[in-house]
């Protein structure tokens, strides 16, 4: 089975290319253009490297939020046309689940945090052993202070990563100290390898969907549609 992942959810953009649950190409770039101009090029040169045709692919996967309202649209989208155009099921995998998918196991508590701004984070909590993934907790838009409260529940380790971990990382070791780990920036971006496996997982528990089904998964309202709210008024 062939697997075509992408994730566009931030300032990254990856698509990776997975068989029989090993990743046989993986492509991310986070250099000057846009994700649509980037992400069908990408798509296409990754499956060349593999000698890979798009007719080959057995199942399209995506990131699907919380993220960039922009990003997850053309990466969400361009999942959606190929899918559709070659008549094949899709898997939406929320970005946060890849985050921490693709960390190793560990004994203790993994949080991928992104910068919702104004000192707010996109997060959850998960555990992570013997390569298996449980979620202990929703996907959630929270202030830090938040953060550091549920955090505290769970009286373990916390591993964090993702792009706010860097900005609010010397608050929280100031709370936790050694409690808090954040491994090196080059293991924390969202990687389409991690999307494209656990699309592969999702696919032999029969749970994907058709073309028209994929939606990106926003846990707010964009900019524009707050401020018209406000408007209205």
């Amino acid at each position: 089975m062939v697997t075509l992942a992408v994730d566009t959810s931030g300032l990254t953009a990856s698509c990776a290319v997975v068989q029989d649950g090993k990743v046989i190409a993986e492509l991310s770039t986070k250099h000057g253009k846009t994700h649509s101009q980037k992400i069908l090029p990408m798509i296409k040169t990754t499956l060349s490297m593999v000698n890979k045709e798009m007719k080959e692919v057995d199942l399209f996967a995506a990131s699907i939020g919380p993220g960039s309202f922009t990003g997850l649209r053309i990466g969400v989208v361009t999942i959606k046309g190929l899918a559709y155009s070659l008549k094949r099921p899709v898997c939406g995998v929320p970005t946060l689940d890849a985050l921490a998918y693709s960390m190793p196991d560990f004994n203790g508590v993994i949080s991928p945090m992104l910068d919702a701004r104004n000192n707010q984070v996109f997060t959850a909590f998960y555990h992570k052993m013997n390569g298996k993934l449980e979620k202990l907790s929703s996907d959630s838009g929270i202030p830090i202070k938040e953060w550091i409260n549920k955090a505290m529940e769970f009286n373990k380790n916390i591993m964090i990563l993702g792009d706010a971990a860097e900005i609010h990382l010397a608050e929280l070791k100031e709370v936790f100290g050694a409690g808090i780990i954040c491994p090196q920036l080059a293991m924390t971006y969202p990687r389409a390898s991690a999307t494209a496996l656990l699309a592969e997982e999702a696919y032999h528990n029969n749970k994907v969907t058709g073309a028209y089904e994929l939606e990106p998964f926003y846990l707010r309202k964009s900019q524009a549609e707050r401020l018209k709210g406000i408007q209205k008024k």
